[in-house]
Parts: structure tokens; C-alpha cells; sequence
């Protein structure tokens, strides 16, 4: 892990806490090129519709469908404050991005959480769905789960 991916990470960690300040779930992602550029940011997006598929990851998967043409998105690495999702995971699937970088696992949220209505967390980790498809994306994670977690302490 490169000092560059740490400081992505804690900017991830760090768009999280601004989501909680601004009355969103604590979660965010970025989307970067091969050098590090940040190409795309996202918070989650649940209230204030109560959308349960507004994740960062999904939001940002779908943005780069529709902002970055396929080759981008193949060399692009999706950094987030959290392992995605099962929904998440198939999102960054098909949209060909072929790296993810995490902080907090799911399996560490879950625990950390519980069974909270707004967020039932899936135990199932996304090297699992990944491996489920015909496309290769490699997955680096979990790092600095304690500082990851520390947007959600209080919070659920």
C-alpha cells in the first residue's frame, strides 16, 4: 500500500465525516486514475429520500458509466471508506472498474452496527461477488479500518 492510497483513503474517510455533518449516512468513494487523480467523489446519498441503492460506490460506479469511457474506467481504482456492498460490488462490476481500495470491511460494519434498519449489512465480502464474474478486478483491503471507522462511532 502506497503513501498515495493511504492519503485516498483518508480522504475517503474524511468525505464520510462531511456526509454525517450533512445528515447522510457516513460513507464515501472516490474514483481515481493510475496516477492518483481523483476523477470522480462521491458521498452516500439515502436521505433525504430514504433511497437504500444511494451508496457512494453505486452512485459513483453509475457516474463513471455515464462521464468516463470503458478504457477509464478499466485502469481506474474505486477508493472507499468501506468494503461495497453486494449491491455495491455488482455496480463497480459492470461498470468495468478494475481496481477497489477499502477501508472498514463489511464484517467490521456489521459487527460495529448491528441490524439498524437504514443500513442491514450483508456479511459478504466483495472479493466473493467478484469472483462470481468473468472479469478480473483486484481488491486491496481492508486498511486503517480503525480510523475508518471512526466516521460511523455514535452514529447507527
Amino acid at each position: 500500500m502506497s503513501d498515495a492510497e493511504h492519503r485516498l483513503l483518508r480522504r475517503s474517510f474524511d468525505l464520510a465525516r462531511q456526509a454525517r455533518e450533512a445528515g447522510q449516512h457516513p460513507f464515501a468513494a472516490l474514483l481515481v486514475d493510475p496516477d492518483g487523480t481523483v476523477l470522480l467523489d462521491q458521498a452516500n446519498a439515502f436521505h433525504p429520500h430514504g433511497d437504500g441503492t444511494g451508496h457512494a460506490e453505486r452512485l459513483i460506479a453509475t457516474r463513471a458509466c455515464v462521464e468516463l469511457s470503458p478504457e477509464v474506467r478499466a485502469a481506474a481504482t474505486l477508493v472507499s471508506s468501506a468494503e461495497p456492498c453486494a449491491m455495491c460490488a455488482g455496480a463497480i462490476y459492470w461498470a468495468g472498474i478494475g481496481r477497489v481500495v477499502y477501508g472498514l470491511s463489511e464484517r467490521r460494519l456489521k459487527a460495529l452496527i448491528g441490524p439498524h434498519p437504514e443500513n442491514l449489512t450483508l456479511d459478504l465480502p466483495c472479493r466473493e461477488v467478484f469472483a462470481a464474474g468473468q472479469r478480473r478486478i483486484e481488491v486491496v483491503g481492508p486498511l486503517l479500518e480503525d480510523e475508518a471507522e471512526v466516521p460511523h462511532r455514535g452514529y447507527w
